[in-house]
């Protein structure tokens, strides 16, 4: 197969990729997937606790939104195919999906195979020609568009497009390999780092209530003594410091910071609830009588053990009657409960990071087709590109769409058909 000339090809097997190709295929193109793992969507299987969330049961402009100031960009591709139409397309694959509350989309099986095979079935049924083991090294102009590079041998093609993902996850293949080839051909890189990754937070305290989960805590990113982020969701406790959508949401701000930057989080554990509020609870019941326990009264708010860690914090006993609570023990009580501060370390880094923040400058890519405006005939899809969303299948939204917006423009700028 070496020297085989293709109309398109498509480097990188993630969710990008594999929509790339099959658009090409359906319109007709000879089409090669190159993938390094030894079957296509090895992201995919990992994807959303390996039940794949798929998108987000929402409108495109609210994707767009998700993803901040770059989120323009994604425009034309969520016209091709936005978060609805992504789900009819995986239904018609015949795979039934559903809503969970939040808005996050997956599989009713919770399996992220029946996702990953039902996809590949469909590469294949659309004429894809896929060769897995086999990484890209580099991609090069030639007569024929391009000689693509990889560990067999150079392959021609008119069209390619670039899909080899960013550098989260690196055990699924995604170690930035596009990264240098798209270098090597004039485009420039926003540095990458790790988005949607978990928070080291070296506090005893807190480590020790590794596996608790709370489902709606306001984490609040503090550094240099100004507010950088904050963000509101899912909350876990580890024995490295805090996961959860809330804090890794927050994984991409933190690793932005400079090392010198003194990093903290505030962390509310009952945003639905303000400080007068709760102060007036515990007049009440003072007034009442008091004669149950502070600990007893926060209990039917939050879990046992994070009442006991926040009593010892502020150092207040846990069979102190509300009445008997001295004014300073509730100023510091009220402070734990809805403004715990904690130093944050950094993060876990690309191996636990669920997406790439940084990548290809967008200005040197149109969004209408994907294609390079620094090298014609390229196309670049997916987390290669400097685009980031937050928890909720908002990231493989915009991979699918770029994708097959991607493969769709490769295709029809490619020539003749098959059919």
């Amino acid at each position: 197969m070496n020297g085989a000339s293709f109309e398109v090809l498509v480097a990188g097997g993630g969710p990008a990729g594999l929509f790339a190709a099959i658009a090409a295929a359906r319109a007709g193109r000879r089409v090669l997937l190159l993938e390094k793992a030894a079957r296509p969507g090895v992201k995919v299987l990992v994807s959303g606790g390996n039940r794949c969330n798929l998108t987000h049961d929402c409108d495109e402009e609210e994707i767009v939104e998700a993803f901040g100031p770059n989120g323009r960009f994604l425009r034309p591709a969520l016209r091709h195919l936005g978060p609805r139409e992504l789900r009819e397309a995986i239904e018609s694959l015949g795979v039934p999906t559903k809503v969970e509350p939040g808005g996050k989309v997956f599989p009713v099986s919770n399996r992220a195979v029946d996702v990953r095979d039902a996809i590949e079935r469909e590469m294949v049924r659309a004429g894809v020609l896929f060769r897995g083991r086999e990484p890209l090294r580099g991609i090069e102009r030639s007569a024929e568009g391009f000689r693509i590079v990889t560990a067999r041998g150079a392959i021609e093609a008119a069209r390619v497009v670039l899909a080899t993902g960013g550098r989260s996850y690196p055990k699924t293949g995604t170690t930035g390999d596009g990264y240098p080839i798209a270098e090597s051909l004039g485009h420039r890189l926003v540095p990458p780092t790790p988005a949607l990754t978990p928070l080291a937070v070296p506090v005893p305290w807190a480590n020790a209530l590794t596996g608790l989960t709370l489902p709606d805590v306001q984490v609040s990113l503090h550094a240099g003594g100004r507010l950088v982020e904050s963000r509101r969701g899912g909350f876990l406790f580890t024995h490295f410091g805090l996961s959860g959508p809330a804090p890794m949401n927050l994984g991409g701000a933190v690793a932005a910071l400079r090392p010198s930057d003194r990093a903290e989080v505030l962390l509310d554990f009952l945003p639905e609830s303000s400080l007068p509020e709760m102060e007036a609870r515990l007049r009440a019941e003072a007034a009442s009588g008091g004669s149950r326990t502070v600990r007893r009264i926060l209990s039917t708010l939050l879990p046992e053990r994070l009442v006991d860690a926040l009593l010892a914090e502020a150092s207040v006993p846990d069979d102190r009657q509300v009445a008997r609570l001295a004014r300073e023990e509730r100023v510091r009580l009220l402070g734990s409960v809805l403004e715990t501060r904690l130093p944050v370390a950094g993060t876990l880094g690309f191996d636990r990071a669920e997406v790439t923040r940084g990548g290809i400058v967008l200005d040197e890519v149109d969004p209408r087709t994907l294609e390079s405006r620094i090298v014609p005939g390229l196309h670049l899809a997916g987390e290669i590109l400097d685009l980031d969303g937050p928890i909720g299948g908002y990231n493989f939204t915009a991979a699918f769409a770029t994708g097959a917006l991607a493969g769709a423009s490769a295709a029809d700028a490619a020539g003749g058909s098959r059919r």
